[in-house]
């Protein structure tokens, strides 16, 4: 029995090769709202860059360098960038162990360290994930109120842009009722990552140029300093990974360890290039001045800022349906 359970291990499940003799057959998986086994690494290498690229990064060069710095903030982001990706890469070699499939992170927990942490996961992730998608709304709801305020002076509160983004958002989950249809979308969500952030990239580099007084300086007492480091950290770490690998995982063809894989290298060659990119530049061209929300500094012209808000919402609306999926499954 012991020399059988020797033998049986590296057979079965082999997490630095990536092959598992578990990935070349069907076995039975618990009942998902996906459809498994569907999608392309494409696909899914394309949802990740594009969904990554959402409109938070309006807000990252406040969120990540201002607190930082150039010489903590650099570092900081591709060392982390490096081992999220290898934490990833990691995580998915775990979506077979010995015959059994995992297509949800809580039940991958809960088989490898017990019940007790099978539900601590479970509140955890789904607490993060709830409070990620209240942060869509809001960000959704402040996009429309700044495209109304280049057209008012006299705009509606806040709450009833989040409300007309809340509607949206329930009605796209019609829409799209799983992972896997959302590929239809994913041509107009590339074309709107890639459209908005083109024309920001333009006016920030402009902006950039003629801004002569630009301040790096990291202000606030030492605890200050200290505090806001550590959540600049978490910001970056947020910002490249999902924490839903195994349930988008779940959707990809076999070999399903090997095409996570190569979706994860799209995301984090492709994808993270953009959102860096769009990051650093903001605060080179703005300092430690750089807005919370960037298109609030940028220079004009109006159609610009309007072509952003609005891009930035639409894109909003699918990178926050990909997460929605995983909290509701």
């Amino acid at each position: 029995m012991e020399s059988a359970g020797k033998s049986r291990t590296p057979e079965s499940f082999n997490i630095e090769n990536g092959s598992t003799k578990d990935d070349n057959f069907i076995e039975a998986v618990p009942a998902s709202a996906h459809s498994l086994g569907h999608d392309s690494w494409q696909q899914v290498g394309l949802m990740l860059a594009t969904g990554f690229n959402c409109g938070w990064l309006l807000s990252f060069s406040n969120l990540m360098l201002v607190p930082l710095g150039w010489g903590w903030g650099i570092p900081c982001l591709f060392l982390v960038a490096l081992f999220t990706w290898y934490a990833n890469w990691l995580l998915a070699g775990f979506h077979f162990i010995d015959g059994q499939r995992f297509i949800r992170y809580k039940d991958l927990i809960g088989h490898l360290f017990g019940k007790k942490m099978y539900y601590v996961t479970w509140i955890s992730q789904s607490a993060i994930l709830i409070l990620g998608n209240m942060g869509f709304i809001l960000l959704g709801g402040r996009g429309l109120k700044e495209i109304n305020l280049m057209f008012s002076d006299s705009a509606m509160r806040l709450l009833y842009y989040i409300i007309i983004t809340g509607v949206t958002y329930l009605i796209f989950s019609f829409v799209v009722p799983n992972m896997s249809a959302i590929r239809l979308w994913l041509g107009a969500s590339t074309i709107l990552t890639f459209g908005y952030i083109g024309v920001l990239l333009v006016i920030v580099v402009k902006d950039g140029k003629s801004n002569s007084h630009r301040d790096y300086e990291v202000k606030g007492s030492i605890m200050d300093k200290l505090l806001n480091a550590f959540g600049a950290i978490s910001v970056i770490i947020v910002c490249n990974t999902s924490g839903i690998l195994p349930e988008i995982q779940s959707t990809l063809r076999k070999p399903a360890v090997k095409n996570m894989r190569r979706a994860l290298a799209v995301q984090f060659t492709a994808g993270l290039a953009v959102y860096y990119g769009v990051s650093i530049l903001g605060y080179w061209a703005y300092g430690s001045e750089v807005s919370d929300f960037l298109p609030k500094a940028l220079s004009g012209p109006k159609w610009a800022k309007v072509l952003i808000n609005l891009a930035a919402f639409l894109q909003n609306v699918i990178s926050q349906h990909v997460r929605l999926f995983s909290a509701s499954d």
